[in-house]
């Protein structure tokens, strides 16, 4: 055992508990990586979270295109062309927020957003059950239905245009972002 390696690893998670205090009074919530997504998704899509956890829905878009609808939000450090879902009939969408494609191959997975996905909950499910696919946790999508649903930093979803302050504030979780 190195006991230098153990006391730097110990500072490094002391100062990475003081952040994720910080973090939990902006937000309201623990610092935990959905409860951190969903703050920021309902900040930039302008959301209504639910108040309590929820297996299938975080919360409802409150106005634009998809007022009223219901809304799953999922972050993955990396778009490994998968996706966790549900087959709850009463969920609308998923929000996607991704970092970079590719494999997690890498140690270190910076928390970033690098892309965003609306998929519609139902036309996806009934699309992956047609094609006989296991859908459930991580569900393996192909690439062309990740095309055609991404919204940020190409907007390929005619039905969900970004605002220009929309896509300023993706810009600002970017892994390269200054």
């Amino acid at each position: 055992m190195s006991s230098a390696e153990i006391k730097a690893i110990a500072m490094l998670l002391r100062a990475r508990n003081a952040i994720d205090e910080r973090i939990a009074d902006v937000v309201g919530r623990p610092a935990a990586h959905g409860h951190l997504s969903d703050w920021i998704a309902a900040q930039v899509f302008d959301i209504a979270l639910e108040p309590t956890a929820d297996r299938a829905i975080d919360g409802y878009f409150r106005a634009g295109p998809l007022a009223g609808r219901s809304v799953n939000i999922k972050h993955y450090p990396r778009n490994q062309g998968l996706l966790d879902m549900t087959d709850a009939e009463d969920l609308d969408t998923y929000l996607v927020l991704t970092g970079p494609r590719g494999t997690s191959a890498a140690a270190h997975r910076p928390w970033s957003i690098e892309h965003v996905y609306l998929f519609d909950a139902q036309g996806l499910y009934d699309t992956l059950h047609s094609e006989m696919r296991r859908i459930g946790v991580a569900t393996s999508i192909p690439s062309r239905y990740w095309d055609q649903a991404e919204i940020h930093p190409v907007s390929r979803n005619a039905n969900f245009p970004l605002s220009a302050e929309q896509t300023a504030a993706l810009e600002e979780f970017r892994a390269d972002a200054v």
